[in-house]
């Protein structure tokens, strides 16, 4: 059991173990279809709604001891169709749009098989543990939609405590979840700012970024120990780790 000097593996979720852009962008595609063929727009016009929705979430910042975030994201859509048509607000459209563009973003988030497998052959060697940022409500939708749950043996939900990545509170206590030390641990995520900045704030053993496109970040700043273009690769990555650690034996 386990890798030397490797205990645990703590994994980002959105765009780092399921596609939450891919599945965003069928849902505004969703959206757009509904509200040229149901609400006669134009598509230029539902476009318009859906570009100016996505760039309000972008900026969002939700505090749940003031307003739900489902108040909070039919506001957003309120607000687009009133920017982009005039006229009086209206909020029964901003609740079927958000409506249909959250259970369409849910349906097609999914934990890939290859995925799926991947986890359950790492965990017979380490503790895996799910790190996600983000709203309580909105993280909890997506674990249950991909069906993740069974892979780990502890989710951390960002909105759920004190402070998110990449604040080290945050990682100590999933150290102390699973009973192991900052030196004994591995993050994996797509965001240098709060997967990286994060793993090396709380000194971690690594952090292993994920690098889709594998394009050269604008800022070289935080860097992470290993790059990777798929999270399929992570075990190579593991056992790169172990042959260097037992090479220093």
């Amino acid at each position: 059991m386990g890798l030397h000097g490797v205990k645990a593996v703590f994994f980002d979720l959105d765009n780092t173990l399921v596609d939450t852009a891919a599945a965003g962008r069928r849902a505004i595609e969703e959206v757009i279809s509904a509200l040229q063929s149901k609400h006669h727009y134009g598509e230029g016009e539902a476009r318009a709604i859906c570009d100016k929705v996505q760039a309000k979430l972008l900026k969002e910042c939700h505090d749940p001891a003031k307003m739900c975030i489902t108040d909070l994201r039919i506001s957003h859509w309120e607000e687009a169709i009133q920017e982009t048509i005039g006229g009086e607000a209206n909020r029964d459209l901003a609740a079927e749009c958000y409506y249909l563009w959250k259970t369409t973003r849910l349906q097609h988030l999914t934990l890939a098989e290859d995925t799926r497998g991947m986890l359950t052959e790492l965990r017979k060697r380490v503790r895996l543990l799910l790190l996600t940022n983000g709203d309580r409500q909105t993280q909890r939708e997506k674990i249950e939609a991909c069906a993740c749950q069974p892979y780990f043996d502890a989710i951390v939900v960002g909105g759920e405590q004190k402070e998110e990545k990449p604040a080290p509170s945050i990682f100590h206590y999933c150290c102390d979840l699973l009973g192991v030390q900052p030196a004994e641990c591995v993050m994996v995520g797509d965001s240098l700012d709060t997967d990286i900045q994060g793993g090396l704030n709380a000194g971690l053993k690594a952090t292993v970024w994920l690098n889709k496109g594998m394009t050269t970040p604008v800022d070289t700043s935080p860097v992470p120990h290993y790059i990777i273009s798929s999270v399929l690769d992570l075990p190579a990555v593991l056992q790169k780790m172990e042959h260097n650690i037992n090479s220093k034996l």
